[in-house]
């Protein structure tokens, strides 16, 4: 008996039309994934997307079994609308979508820091609809301490504002951008609300997050990569975006992000609330079936204050769904695992 062949598996990822007329799996990004993949049995082939041939790409996908996705919310200048009605249309054709746009929805926008805030790894999070609310709420939080003011879907850093009251004037206000190489600025209440103007168009979700600040930050973020219900890596940055400077120092730029294995000793404590029960409540509270979970997510964590209690968590910051690349070698083999099962 000839033994049975795994469907086809299609890896979509953006690029220009002479990228897709030559995609070669072996030059591409994910080149140890689709050699993980064909170790596997599992054929797969890439899938270069863009608005401009989404038809063709999409004539592509009616033939294979499943498809995994990397697009950013915006790439290109373009938001992913397009692409999202066709997986749509896909998943609803049969074919697997790693990430389906309502899993997108649901855990990959700042809105999930709302929803989640009651949970062990919550924060004081609030969501600000309008600069009138910015004035008549915001501000007077701000002169409690820093704030995180966060567009509701973006990635990079961009649209990510680390705000804070510049005491020293009493009337000025602090304002530094997480996209990298951002400078802080001083600026007068006028700029700050023309800054923030922007991300309440409805073009940008029409509301910002408020995260209060996490002195945390200072000793770095850590990633959890995932896949499915289960954690299969982390990454972790000392320098992040918004590391406090020594004093009479500019801030910091990013430094790079170190990748380890699932079975790393420094974050095993965040791999047992992960699996034991966070990700289960994370679900619960979104709204989302088991089945929907992405083959391949992650979460940000700021660490826990050493200065806090004792008992204090790391606080979630933000989810990513959409575009969760790079990622560490120790994800591949549960990822292809997950895509078999997942076709099978």
């Amino acid at each position: 008996m000839t033994p049975q062949r795994l469907p086809t598996l299609a890896l979509l990822y953006p690029g220009s039309r002479a990228e897709r007329d030559r995609a070669d799996p072996g030059a591409s990004r994910f080149a140890a994934l689709f050699d993980a993949l064909a170790a596997a049995g599992v054929q797969a082939a890439p899938a270069v997307y863009d608005d401009d041939f989404a038809a063709e790409v999409e004539q592509q996908l009616r033939g294979v079994g499943g498809v995994l996705v990397w697009c950013n919310p915006i790439e290109g200048g373009r938001r992913r609308d397009r692409l999202d009605a066709m997986l749509r249309r896909l998943a609803d054709a049969g074919v697997v979508v790693s990430s389906h746009p309502d899993a997108i929805l649901a855990l990959g926008t700042k809105d999930v820091l709302v929803q989640t805030r009651a949970l062990p790894f919550g924060s004081d999070v609030q969501r600000v609809d309008s600069l009138d609310q910015v004035r008549a709420e915001v501000l007077a939080r701000l002169r409690q301490g820093p704030r995180v003011l966060k567009q509701q879907r973006g990635h990079s850093g961009i649209g990510i504002w680390r705000v804070e009251l510049d005491h020293a004037t009493g009337a000025r206000w602090r304002l530094r951008e997480a996209r990298r190489g951002s400078d802080e600025l001083s600026v007068d209440l006028d700029t700050l609300l023309q800054t923030l103007a922007p991300y309440f168009e409805p073009a940008q979700g029409g509301h910002m997050i408020d995260q209060a600040w996490q002195p945390g930050l200072a000793h770095g973020m850590v990633r959890a990569y995932l896949v499915g219900d289960r954690v299969g890596g982390f990454g972790h940055q000392a320098l992040n975006a918004f590391c406090p400077p020594l004093p009479g120092q500019p801030a910091p730029q990013p430094g790079p992000r170190l990748y380890h294995g699932a079975d790393a000793p420094a974050f095993q404590g965040l791999r047992r609330e992960l699996e034991s029960g966070w990700i289960e409540q994370l679900r619960a509270c979104v709204g989302l079936a088991p089945e929907r979970l992405p083959l391949l997510w992650d979460c940000d964590f700021i660490a826990a204050d050493p200065a806090a209690a004792a008992a204090a968590h790391p606080v979630l910051c933000e989810i990513n769904v959409s575009s969760v690349s790079p990622f560490p070698p120790s994800c591949i083999a549960p990822l292809v695992q997950a895509v078999i099962e997942r076709l099978r």
